[in-house]
């Protein structure tokens, strides 16, 4: 019987190694001779989001607000004779409208000690909350990122990369914004946020851009 061959351990460990593709999931660097670049989706959607959000999302933002009395009358006709006045979204896309609502409410309900932190406002002066604003940094939904008409899905690569924008979109609008201090209910504030047409009568949801009192 004859025994190993000198070298086969190194012969097969070579052959493991040549057959093995190895990544390198390092982003370049500026001591590597290239610019430094996120290296992962969320990283590359915050990004995106800065790149833009001065540019393109809060100038869209502003040139389409509404009052919210003007869109609450549109709305009572539905959604998509509102939509087809003032709603936004992406071109040549079956989506859902999104609104840009501003006004003015006295806060009648307000949690600010979660995560999900909200301010419940009443616009029509009826006493009863109507619009709840998501101060975050949780914040639900993907309204920004659907009333841009400049962000189409089929312009990213899957819907996880596209999920993390809309993430991005609601982070970003989270840092624009500072909380109330103390106890707000009584106040009045003044806002701008984008939401979702509303399917019900129900306290409408929406993603605040600006907040601030109502002098």
């Amino acid at each position: 019987m004859t025994g190993p061959r000198p070298g086969a351990p190194a012969l097969a460990l070579l052959c493991v190694l040549a057959a093995c593709k190895i990544e390198d999931t390092t982003a370049p660097t500026a001591s590597d001779g290239g610019a430094a670049q996120p290296a992962t989706d969320a990283d590359r959607m915050a990004a995106l989001v800065e790149e833009e959000w001065q540019a393109r999302i809060l100038p869209t933002i502003e040139d389409n607000a509404v009052e919210v009395a003007t869109l609450r009358t549109a709305l009572a006709e539905g959604a998509d004779a509102a939509g087809g006045q003032y709603g936004l979204r992406p071109d040549g896309e079956a989506n859902a409208w999104n609104f840009v609502v501003t006004g003015t409410g006295e806060a009648v309900e307000a949690n600010l000690e979660s995560r999900a932190a909200t301010l419940t406002l009443d616009t029509d002066g009826d006493g009863a909350g109507d619009v709840e604003l998501m101060l975050g940094p949780v914040i639900r939904g993907t309204a920004i990122r659907d009333a841009m008409p400049f962000f189409s899905f089929s312009d990213f690569r899957d819907q996880i990369a596209f999920a993390k924008l809309a993430r991005a979109l609601n982070d970003r609008a989270a840092q624009g914004i500072a909380a109330p201090e103390g106890d707000p209910v009584g106040q009045s504030f003044g806002f701008t946020a984008v939401m979702a047409a509303p399917e019900d009568d129900t306290a409408w949801e929406a993603v605040p851009v600006t907040l601030e009192p109502a002098s």
